[in-house]
């Protein structure tokens, strides 16, 4: 490719408008050994296979009763696939909406099992979260903070207390996404949920993404997609009082396709986040101990089974390692 056209490419990221990327044959995973300290985390000599492929944009996704839950947000699908790769479309139009431009990343996100076993599933084109039944039928949520529209829900995560948390950026709107005349919110918020009562503890990040917990519920996690590219970890207290916002990584512009976006965290406490160029594997302190990288944009990452299945969804493929690390399962699983 020629570099003005990565140069769109990465623009394009930045926008959060999430471009396919032509895969070549001769391209495979690899995992980038930074530091010794990989090798307590993932083997050598491990490798990513590609679990299934033919998709637009993967995302959400979400382990569950043996197989990966995840989303295309252009095909606007909710789909499931099998350890062996048998993949089945579980809800068409699982973004909510009937019409939308073309290219548009209006599909269903993130999803999470809530305590009674039935699953809350983002929608970005419909700005709302919903809960799905037995049969996928899909039940409103939340979809307003006093009075007015989400923006775009994005990820979600429960909190060792049962409080829901979720990012709320711009993604799904259609015209120049924080310009766009339907935005109702002054600000791109992480949002909790607890006791019928919704809040906004994080206002002040231009595109907040991914997000997640420590082993030990004390320190959150939320991922910033741009322009300025972070992770910012913050110190969490009683009935989730964020405290000492602090930067954990911050990642140079032109430091490779993508951006910040899903997160999850390993029983060890490092994280694995993705970002520009791949998943990095950090410490809690900030360290980089390795990045994996794929021949395409990793979205989201989902630990599987007993943990140490590690799933990850790319732009049109999903892919899959193991990790001597268990990473931390989520706090409703089924």
């Amino acid at each position: 490719m020629s570099s003005k056209f990565l140069g769109l490419i990465a623009a394009a990221s930045l926008a959060g408008l999430c471009p396919s990327i032509a895969i070549a044959a001769d391209q495979s995973p690899t995992i980038d050994r930074i530091d010794p300290g990989l090798d307590r985390v993932i083997a050598p000599g491990t490798k990513v296979e590609r679990v299934a492929t033919g998709f637009v944009f993967t995302e959400g996704p979400m382990w569950r009763q043996g197989r990966l839950w995840f989303s295309d947000l252009q095909k606007d699908q909710m789909l499931t696939v099998t350890p062996a790769g048998k993949v089945t479309v579980q809800i068409e139009n699982s973004g909510g909406l009937r019409s939308h431009p073309a290219g548009a990343n209006i599909g269903s996100n993130a999803m999470a099992t809530d305590k009674d076993g039935s699953v809350l599933m983002v929608q970005m084109g419909a700005r709302r979260i919903v809960r799905l039944d037995a049969r996928n039928g899909i039940h409103p949520f939340l979809s307003t903070y006093r009075g007015k529209r989400l923006n775009s829900p994005n990820d979600l995560v429960f909190a060792r207390d049962g409080s829901l948390w979720f990012t709320d950026p711009p993604f799904g709107l259609f015209n120049g996404m924080d310009q766009d005349p339907a935005k109702e919110l002054p600000f791109n918020g992480v949002f909790r949920y607890a006791g019928g009562k919704l809040q906004a503890p994080i206002t002040d990040m231009t595109q907040p993404n991914g997000i997640g917990f420590s082993p030990d519920g004390k320190t959150l996690y939320v991922s910033n997609y741009g322009p300025d590219m972070y992770v910012r970890a913050y110190s969490v207290g009683a009935n989730g009082a964020l405290s000492h916002p602090r930067t954990l990584i911050h990642y140079p512009p032109n430091s490779g396709d993508g951006g910040p976006d899903g997160l999850k965290i390993d029983t060890a406490g490092n994280l694995w986040s993705t970002g520009p160029g791949g998943i990095r594997i950090i410490t809690p302190q900030g360290k980089v101990l390795g990045q994996i990288k794929l021949p395409e944009v990793a979205a989201n990452i989902a630990f599987a089974g007993d943990g140490h299945t590690v799933y990850i969804t790319g732009s049109t493929s999903i892919y899959r390692l193991h990790s001597r690390i268990a990473g931390e399962l989520p706090l409703y699983r089924r």
